[in-house]
């Protein structure tokens, strides 16, 4: 286990902690998934900004969590990385 690892589960055990940490996950989630693909496909924010028309200082906002996408801006940079967006209800 990683020492980040290690410390999340710490502060998990502290229960106003865990509540913000549950409230800001969703987000963190979509963040995650977004520069995950794009590494996965050997692309810069540049490349996809300009696959997408998508600003570039947009999508670093997105990626920094400084601003929350719309679904159709995760659809567009689905569409940029060569992918569809799945949006499930579980």
């Amino acid at each position: 286990m990683s020492d980040f690892q290690e410390y999340k589960n710490e502060q998990l055990s502290d229960s106003e902690f865990a509540v913000e940490y549950e409230a800001m996950r969703l987000k963190y989630e979509v963040i995650r998934a977004v520069i995950d693909a794009r590494l996965a496909c050997n692309m810069t924010q540049k490349e996809l900004a300009e696959k997408t028309g998508i600003q570039q200082s947009n999508l670093s906002r997105v990626e920094s969590g400084a601003s929350s996408p719309t679904v159709d801006m995760l659809a567009r940079i689905a569409a940029g990385l060569g992918k569809k967006l799945k949006i499930e209800f579980l």
